[in-house]
């Protein structure tokens, strides 16, 4: 956990010493404060005693008390403050990790546990600053001051503190023994409610349609249940620290004023050193009662620091080069022998690619389902990089530019259309904050999306809900159409964005394009013989493997594979077979 506070800037540094002198100052006057409570019983039972004399000493008193309410009050704002800053700056630090992953670092944490660690796992580090802030620090300087003026007023009752003392630490380990492992077991635990609950709501028309509540509800329950059953353990164990300390502190007081009471027959100690001695070894246990507490929270806080190092500490597949090199032509991509393997995988998914796209030409690539297609055209905005070969983009390996130079030459559509929660206008301009009306009507124009847009309450305005869960499927590719023509981009990546539309829609959309974008390169991968079938080049994959490449035509003659999926789709009249 410690290795989080090397995030920790200079002037946080200075408020923790500013934190530690106001803490001193605090056990300064809470150790200082049992010296007058004797002084007062001395005082009172002396003869001669002055009301002036007395008042003096309780006048002194409440200074003491004022001042440990002060230093109290501020040592608690300065740890809020450090604690409630730090873990704004650990939620960023997290979020901006995570959106440099790649989709390899991606796949290795889940959702689900992105969002725990994010969310939970930041907010138990968080109280465990603040704790750390103010009882790590107080708690031992409380402790051995206290002991020091316990030592030097008696040492029969010293022995007994210390006896006390012993039980506690005997207590604390055996507890943090027990409860440790459960505190890993209930991060993880959390990962999977999460992710059951998401994947319940994000699927929560299959659900219904398939009368599947009580399967759902039955999965949420087993999940849950074991989460409960774990915090309860631990929250028992835990139960056992109060009554202890009750026991351990009203045991102690017991042995005090019994050896007290037998040392003052024995003339050796007085009633206002036992008076002042009780005090101080209240503060003791009470500081060991903090540290207690203490050694309840980090632990837990430590298993959900360590799994926001994973993500800290995670090292990036997809790294940018120290310095980029400058493109050297314009809207091309090329191909050079790719070999692609997932992590951990023993076959490659695509072996031996090679193809090249010129400015202003449309590659489209299809295959049967797993043939690696989506895999291909995810390496040119590296998605993922190629084990073996080059992908170059406008002459250049794409590991050698910026990955931002990279990202604004290419207007990206995925398989899976993604609105955000907002507007129409705020979707079409997500990569484009300048874009105008004139530009936004017309992305949409082309994109075929201005029809229903016009009929939305609120046309350009009207709101869109988170996932785009408000509007149809063929609406959400139609607007990610736009969002990526919005962008102005060199190179067009179209990934199965089609799929979703009727034949005359998908024509239409085609057709714009083709007519709008005259000298921008497209990729496009698709199911449909029909979306492709006047691409400039079609490369046909079988297993990872490139089996044919050409024109429609061409492929209708030569490549088997083509022609079969040809076929599939379309009768050999419609094909001029």
């Amino acid at each position: 956990m410690f290795k989080l506070f090397k995030r920790f800037k200079p002037v946080d540094w200075c408020l923790v010493a500013l934190l530690v002198g106001v803490v001193v100052a605090q056990v300064y006057f809470d150790v200082t404060l049992p010296g007058y409570t004797s002084q007062i019983v001395r005082e009172m039972t002396a003869a001669g005693a002055t009301w002036r004399s007395i008042l003096n000493i309780g006048g002194t008193m409440l200074l003491l008390a004022l001042g440990s309410m002060v230093c109290t009050v501020i040592a608690g704002y300065i740890a809020a403050f450090l604690a409630s800053k730090f873990s704004g700056k650990l939620r960023g630090d997290v979020f901006k990790k995570v959106q440099s992953f790649s989709f390899e670092e991606t796949s290795r944490f889940s959702t689900a546990s992105l969002i725990t660690r994010s969310t939970n796992d930041v907010q138990q580090v968080q109280t465990a600053v603040m704790m750390i802030l103010r009882m790590a620090i107080s708690a031992p300087i409380t402790a051995v001051w206290a002991i020091m003026k316990i030592n030097a007023s008696s040492g029969e009752l010293t022995l007994a503190t210390a006896a006390a003392v012993v039980i506690l630490v005997v207590f604390i380990v055996g507890m943090f023994v027990v409860v440790l492992p459960k505190f890993k077991l209930i991060q993880k635990l959390t990962d999977k409610l999460n992710g059951v609950t998401r994947e319940n709501l994000t699927g929560l028309r299959v659900v219904k349609a398939y009368n599947a509540d009580g399967y759902e509800e039955r999965k949420f329950e087993k999940t849950n249940t074991e989460i409960s059953k774990t915090n309860l353990f631990v929250n028992r164990v835990m139960g056992l620290m109060q009554p202890v300390m009750m026991l351990v502190m009203n045991g102690i007081s017991l042995a005090i004023y019994w050896l007290g009471a037998t040392l003052i027959n024995q003339g050796s100690l007085d009633y206002a050193t036992m008076m002042a001695f009780s005090m101080l070894t209240m503060q003791v246990l009470m500081s060991f009662m903090m540290l207690t507490m203490l050694f309840v929270m980090v632990p837990r806080a430590a298993v959900s620091a360590k799994r926001i190092n994973e993500i800290l500490e995670s090292d990036i597949t997809v790294k940018d080069p120290d310095e980029g090199i400058p493109f050297v032509t314009e809207g091309e991509v090329e191909f050079k022998n790719v070999r692609f393997k997932y992590p951990g995988a023993d076959d490659y998914v695509l072996d031996g690619i090679s193809f090249k796209v010129e400015r202003g030409k449309v590659a489209a690539v299809i295959g049967s389902t797993g043939s690696g297609k989506s895999t291909l055209v995810n390496l040119v905005p590296r998605f993922y990089d190629a084990t073996e070969g080059e992908v170059l983009v406008d002459g250049v390996n794409v590991k050698d530019v910026k990955q931002e130079a990279l990202h604004e030459k290419i207007g990206y559509v995925p398989q899976n259309s993604v609105l955000f929660s907002g507007s129409v206008r705020s979707n079409i301009a997500y990569g484009n904050a300048d874009l105008s009306q004139d530009g936004l009507e017309k992305s949409a124009e082309l994109a075929m999306a201005d029809g229903f847009i016009n009929d939305m309450d609120g046309g350009y305005d009207a709101p869109i809900a988170q996932g785009g869960k408000n509007i149809s499927g063929g609406q959400k590719q139609r607007l990610s159409i736009a969002r990526a023509a919005a962008f102005n981009p060199e190179i067009f990546i179209f990934d199965d964005s089609f799929s979703a539309l009727d034949y005359k829609t998908d024509r239409a959309v085609r057709a714009n394009l083709k007519e709008q974008t005259a000298h921008t390169t497209g990729l496009i991968v698709a199911q449909r013989i029909g979306t492709i079938m006047d691409a400039d080049m079609i490369v046909v994959l079988e297993h990872g493997k490139m089996v044919g490449k050409g024109t429609h035509k061409e492929l209708l003659q030569d490549c088997d594979v083509y022609r079969e999926i040809a076929l599939s789709q379309l009768s050999g009249e419609e094909l001029g077979l």
